[in-house]
Order: structure tokens, then sequence, then C-alpha cells
């Protein structure tokens, strides 16, 4: 008889996260469903990622420069159409408001992936004077809106150049 299988042996003890992690099936079950989601998105989700990536913020991306004699306000609003959006303006607050629509379908094989995304958005931009004169000009070209807002002559300032010297 072997004595030596009888006698017990201390087996090679785990990091104890690794142990609670072997107790806990919750944390299994979180480990599956995460493999079950990274497998989907490894192949057929990356048209979903690409689409989510163009598709970008609903809200959208403003500048404001300023001339000396007037305010640029450029928004970029890709995709969408001059009947998409609307322009108002009331006292010093200028509102780019509208609604996003966007459609894409991706086909592998037998599999036809359709994902259709829709949002509103409205963007209000103070100026820094209030508007009196009609001659506010708004242009949409290549997804870009340019709106040209003229200050008033009390707005304006002289503005002159200053030289700079080399120390």
């Amino acid at each position: 008889m072997d004595f030596g299988s009888l006698m017990p042996r201390e087996k090679p003890s785990l990091p104890s996260m690794w142990r609670d992690d072997l107790l806990d099936p919750f944390v299994s079950f979180r480990r599956e469903v995460d493999r079950i989601f990274d497998d989907f998105f490894s192949d057929f989700g990356r048209g979903l990622r690409r689409a989510r990536a163009d598709w970008g913020a609903v809200t959208p991306e403003i500048d404001v420069a300023e001339t000396d004699k007037e305010l640029v306000v450029t928004a970029e609003l890709p995709g969408l159409n001059e009947k998409d959006f609307e322009v108002t303006l009331s006292g010093d607050l200028i509102t780019i408001k509208g609604e996003k629509k966007a459609e894409q379908e991706e086909r592998q094989g037998d599999t036809t992936y359709m994902e259709r995304r829709f949002g509103s958005f409205a963007r209000t931009i103070r100026l820094p004077f209030e508007v009196r004169d009609e001659k506010v000009d708004a242009r949409y070209e290549k997804g870009v809106l340019t709106i040209r807002v003229p200050k008033p002559p009390e707005a304006q300032r002289a503005m002159r150049r200053i030289e700079v010297k080399a120390a």
C-alpha cells in the first residue's frame, strides 16, 4: 500500500482574485456575455461600429470667427439638405435646429443588416450684440452652413497693428 496517496497534499494556490472569481457565478457569467459580444462585434458588427463612427454626434460642430466688421458662424451639417434645418434670429441669439436622418444597409451573403438613425438637434449662439440689421446672410454648401452677421457701428472697433520687436 502506498501511504503517500493517503496523505493530503497541498494544492498549488491560485491568486486570491482568481479564487474569488471561481466562487462567484456572476463573474463567469459576465465573462461569457463579454465573449459573446466580442465575437458578434468582431465580424458582423464591423458595419455597426463604422455606422456609429460615420454618424458622429447629433449636435453639429460650430465655429465662431470675428472680423472688424462681422461675426461669421460656421456649422458642420454633413448629409443634410437645406430643408432639414432652420436658422432663426431673435435679438442676440442665433439658433440652428433640425433633424438628422440616416439609413445604412449592409449585405453579407444571405444576411442583410439595416440601420436607421434619427436625431433632433438645436444649437444656440449668443452674440455680443443685438442684431437690428436685416443683412444677415446664411449660405449652405457641401455640408457647411455659414452665417455672416454684420456688426453694428458701436460694436465695430478700429484695429491697428502693433509692431513686435525681437529682444
